[in-house]
């Protein structure tokens, strides 16, 4: 009989990246079951799932017996949890991430792989307080290294696409496409194609599982710095860039006033002390090769979206 692997978030970018690295590996897909959970079983994008072979199932994140339903008989879960931008504050992510690792404890759960992050206030050194979609998965982390379960923490990159979904290269009436950040342009940021890669790297915490229990793996393609990313993106569109460093004042006011001040400290985090605190993606790479895929570089995402970034 098949393991089951639960898999939350199972519609959203990064849940829906897991359930496709699975089901196109024979040998996983053979030996799991998926079990997908969302908010609602019922829309259209988790009946499409249905149809690829996938158990859908309802839960509710504020609900233990929602939650211990959706765990129940897992082998493995995968677990994403939503940053709290708007009522009940930013601990609803801790929340959240407390009761399915409480559920999943209840449920002789053996592992869970976690979508995290660092914390920025303690990786600052107290600098930066205001990055709370950090620093809530580096809490709800904690919370799961104490909880005695066996577990692997996945933190993904920069995602590629905040280029395309929110216009972060605009073009100006000269023509000319501009990037503008409150960083200097030799800034590293690590990006990672979030819907196409994923998954490959919770794959891999999947098949490596017993060298990877209790190792944060850095899910990116690469580090990028600003006049890399526009210089790809020139190669591809043929269009003329700048960058613009702003101060952080401009900076927010292109910002909603709501996440302005987390938005800005959340890029200045990017250039010092880095996004993954300087660590190099060595051992991810090696990772991935070692499973016979590969990750999205910068240029090849241009070149797929070329038509929603120009």
């Amino acid at each position: 009989m098949a393991k089951v692997i639960t898999v939350f978030g199972a519609t959203g970018n990064q849940g829906g990246s897991v359930i496709k690295a699975i089901l196109a590996d024979p040998a996983i897909s053979n030996e799991f079951k998926i079990r997908g959970i969302t908010r609602d079983a019922s829309k259209s994008a988790a009946q499409a799932l249905v149809k690829q072979g996938v158990e859908m199932k309802s839960a509710n994140m504020e609900s233990s017996a929602s939650l211990l339903d959706a765990v129940r008989d897992s082998h493995i879960v995968f677990l994403v949890t939503t940053p709290g931008w708007g009522e009940g504050g930013a601990e609803v992510e801790l929340r959240h991430g407390q009761n399915v690792t409480n559920a999943a404890k209840q449920a002789g759960v053996e592992h869970i792989i976690y979508s995290s992050l660092l914390n920025v206030t303690e990786t600052s050194g107290g600098r930066l307080t205001h990055v709370a979609h950090f620093d809530m998965k580096q809490r709800v982390e904690s919370f799961i290294r104490a909880s005695g379960l066996s577990c692997t923490f996945v933190l993904p990159g920069y995602f590629m696409s905040n280029f395309s979904s929110f216009g972060m290269i605009r073009k100006g009436d000269d023509d000319i496409y501009t990037l503008a950040y409150p960083v200097a342009d030799t800034a590293r940021f690590p990006l990672l194609d979030i819907s196409a890669d994923m998954g490959k790297f919770v794959l891999a915490a999947i098949k490596k599982r017993t060298e990877l229990i209790g190792a944060q793996v850095l899910a990116a393609d690469n580090y990028y710095t600003p006049r890399q990313i526009l210089s790809d993106f020139e190669t591809v569109t043929g269009k003329k860039t700048q960058y613009v460093q702003v101060d952080a004042e401009s900076y927010k006011g292109f910002m909603p006033p709501a996440i302005a001040e987390e938005l800005l400290e959340n890029h200045l985090f990017i250039e010092n002390p880095g996004y993954y605190g300087g660590r190099s993606l060595d051992a991810s790479h090696k990772l991935i090769s070692e499973l016979g895929l590969k990750t999205t570089s910068w240029r090849e995402y241009v070149e797929k979206h070329k038509d929603t970034l120009v």
